[in-house]
């Protein structure tokens, strides 16, 4: 029985997350995306940042955020929502939900994921730079700190050994006396208010390529 109650949320959830990209696709169809621009794509930390474009208004951006989404399910529709861009530039934020989403997912296994869709970006776009925004520190998920940070480390030191990338600190711009910075959060603990976002802008706009 409880097999089988998991089996349905994981189906509800991938649901959710096909009408996501459906919505994308959709909205491409309407109005074509623009060439030549920087890609953010990962979970709803970006899926929210509804004010992206305006964050950085010399540069064009297209947010491809999509909400509860893992580093798997970003390779799974890689093809719908990173390669049909063809972009200049690919930002990342993904990984938070795939430790919080079992005990038994390690920082190693995070940090694999990430390879793997590093791999699989660099086979397709070999040129195009990858900047990766560390996974940030959120109250509600304090409980999974440890593997959190040890994931960012292992991307981080994987990245400074690969040409075209960029690592985003925001971590520890997210920590007030060893503590995640409650202030930068909305009520759920997990999701950032405005103060959040604009520690993020700050320190993801030395990385971005004209």
């Amino acid at each position: 029985m409880l097999v089988l109650l998991i089996s349905t949320c994981q189906l509800q959830a991938q649901e959710g997350l096909w009408g996501e990209i459906k919505a994308f696709k959709k909205q491409d169809s309407l109005q074509p995306p623009p060439k030549n621009a920087i890609l953010f794509v990962g979970s709803s930390s970006f899926r929210l940042w509804h004010d992206v474009q305006t964050a950085f208004p010399a540069y064009t951006i297209i947010n491809r955020g999509f909400g509860g989404s893992t580093l798997p399910d970003v390779i799974q529709y890689a093809d719908d929502i990173i390669f049909p861009y063809q972009p200049k530039e690919i930002v990342i934020y993904c990984g938070e939900n795939d430790i919080s989403s079992s005990d038994t997912i390690t920082s190693k296994t995070v940090f694999a994921r990430f390879e793997k869709l590093f791999t699989l970006i660099r086979k397709k776009l070999p040129k195009v730079p990858v900047v990766f925004v560390a996974m940030k520190p959120s109250p509600s998920r304090e409980k999974f700190h440890q593997k959190l940070v040890q994931a960012n480390l292992l991307i981080k030191n994987f990245l400074s050994r690969q040409s075209k990338t960029g690592y985003v600190d925001v971590y520890k711009l997210m920590m007030e006396n060893g503590k995640p910075n409650e202030s930068l959060y909305i009520n759920d603990r997990l999701h950032m208010n405005a103060k959040g976002y604009a520690i993020w802008q700050k320190a993801i706009q030395p990385y971005l390529i004209k």
